[in-house]
């Protein structure tokens, strides 16, 4: 896997592309004209959308049917040394459809135990919270 950075103006905005040419915009959103998101917002993001591709492809392998997904993604940081690394980092997944809550609860807990390379990238050092909502009803992930 390889992907690609370029400064795109005389600051600090960065566009990032990958093999197929797809890109991002990053940037010090510190600045007031930030056009893209900060690498600590594109790593949220990547979590959400890595776990995301996890419980979607488990729910359709389960016939289960997901017609509304999204996620909030929170990230918690710590100062260490000069950098602020996350410490912890909560999702809430938002799903509705004709779905069984157990199953998409189950389905968020393989993502974090077994499949999600992000968060699996990101373990021990980052502690993963996550919650599932199916159709409005809002239940702990793991009860």
């Amino acid at each position: 896997m390889k992907v690609t950075l370029n400064r795109i103006n005389g600051e600090y905005l960065f566009e990032c592309a990958n093999k197929n040419g797809q890109k991002i915009l990053l940037d010090n959103t510190t600045h007031i004209d930030a056009k893209g998101v900060s690498p600590m917002e594109s790593l949220l993001m990547a979590v959400a959308g890595c776990s995301g591709i996890d419980i979607i492809s488990i729910l359709k392998k389960q016939r289960q049917e997901l017609t509304v997904f999204s996620a909030e993604v929170e990230g918690e940081r710590v100062e260490e040394d000069d950098a602020k690394p996350f410490k912890k980092i909560k999702v809430t997944y938002f799903l509705e459809g004709n779905i069984d809550f157990g199953k998409a609860a189950r389905a968020a807990q393989l993502s974090f135990d077994k499949y999600c390379s992000v968060s699996k990238t990101l373990q021990p050092k980052v502690e993963f919270e996550y919650e599932v909502i199916v159709n409005g009803m809002r239940a702990k992930a793991d009860e």
